[in-house]
């Protein structure tokens, strides 16, 4: 199949923002089509540990005009996330061309051509939502390559229950190792370690059976200084002085990181109180592995653990796509998020970075603005 329909807008990924794309396109009369390389809807999800709760309220992760069924967990499961998302597409008769693998991504003549499949779709606009954690990234530790013990990346930490019984180790204290530990300390481990390089910025996901993130909209709409002092404040009254239990100082405010270099805040479901009560040890960095299965941290001191699991973060895998055009940070992430960089004119990027609104929520509403900018462009 080929398409020189240059007026149908292109969207890259039937993810969630993908789908809130072409959702938001249809609203202004704008015809899309969705490329999508998996066989169904929410493949990404699907592969995801089968603990996962979504760490975004259920009144912020739907859908647009579209509601989790009634019963929902506050935060809902992988699985009814999964649901929901397949109930949206399906519903919505969403123009997906499933098993699409786009290859490249080229431009001549004030158009964009995007490469799939030995076949080729010509617009003037594509919006490329493949999603910030495509792929698992894993630092390039002294001796990782010939470690005697079982190295992970976060991404394949299974169910919390194949760990019972086990020494675990986790590398990271942000989003995605706080995450792990929610988990672990559910589960008859043995002694659970967390590396930590930086202290992370953290709010719990409940106060007193209220679900903090419900009032993330309030705070974003803050300035970063009123914003940090508010998460900051927070995590202190909840949990005082966590560097007294190992915990790093964390290198700038809460808000203000996961705006400029897209740190994520994390969600605590239990992990705080059990580094308070020694359940989780605090531990510095990772500074090399060794052989025998001994880690070394970069104070000296050495563990040994049945499993260690990186909670490293992810990439976008963007730079074979469009790092030719200069729209790219050092780490592969778009300068510009949510709008068309001025060097691409047309090419458009959604749902590439973090926000405290969560990605859902953050998705549909970069998505609407997307599609009215397209329209705008398109009249003059």
């Amino acid at each position: 199949m080929s398409s020189t329909d240059a007026e149908r807008v292109i969207v890259i990924g039937a993810g969630a923002a993908g789908m809130a794309s072409a959702h938001a396109l249809r609203e202004q009369g704008l015809p899309a089509v969705i490329l999508e390389q998996e066989a169904r809807i929410g493949e990404p999800w699907r592969r995801r540990h089968g603990n996962l709760t979504l760490n975004t309220h259920r009144d912020l992760s739907a859908m647009p005009g579209t509601s989790f069924p009634k019963g929902t967990p506050a935060f809902p499961h992988r699985d009814q996330l999964v649901a929901h998302l397949t109930a949206f597409g399906e519903g919505q008769n969403l123009p997906i061309e499933y098993g699409i693998r786009v290859d490249a991504i080229s431009r001549a003549d004030k158009l964009w051509t995007v490469h799939a499949n030995g076949h080729a779709w010509t617009a003037r606009d594509v919006v490329v939502a493949t999603g910030r954690d495509k792929h698992p990234y894993m630092p390039q530790w002294k001796g990782a390559e010939t470690f005697g013990g079982r190295l992970i990346h976060a991404a394949d930490f299974g169910e919390a229950a194949a760990h019972a019984g086990k020494s675990v180790l986790v590398i990271g204290a942000g989003n995605s190792g706080f995450d792990l530990l929610n988990h672990l300390i559910r589960v008859q481990t043995g002694q659970l370690w967390l590396a930590a390089r930086n202290g992370p910025a953290i709010l719990p996901k409940r106060i007193a059976k209220v679900a903090v993130h419900k009032f993330s909209p309030i705070t974003a709409s803050l300035p970063n200084r009123l914003a940090d002092f508010v998460v900051a404040t927070t995590q202190r009254l909840i949990w005082g002085d966590m560097t007294r239990y190992g915990l790093p100082k964390a290198p700038g405010g809460g808000v203000s990181r996961l705006r400029s270099d897209y740190t994520a805040i994390a969600a605590d479901d239990g992990a705080m109180n059990a580094i308070k009560a020694g359940r989780i040890k605090v531990v510095p960095t990772v500074h090399a592995f060794h052989t025998d299965g001994t880690v070394v941290l970069s104070d000296g001191q050495t563990v040994q653990p049945d499993v260690t699991i990186a909670a490293t973060g992810y990439r976008t895998g963007l730079e074979g796509l469009v790092g030719a055009f200069g729209v790219l940070d050092e780490k592969g992430f778009p300068l510009v998020n949510g709008a068309d960089h001025p060097d691409a004119p047309g090419l458009w990027f959604l749902g590439m970075r973090p926000s405290i609104r969560g990605c859902f929520r953050e998705s549909v509403r970069q998505a609407d603005s997307i599609a009215r900018a397209i329209l705008r462009n398109r009249r003059r």
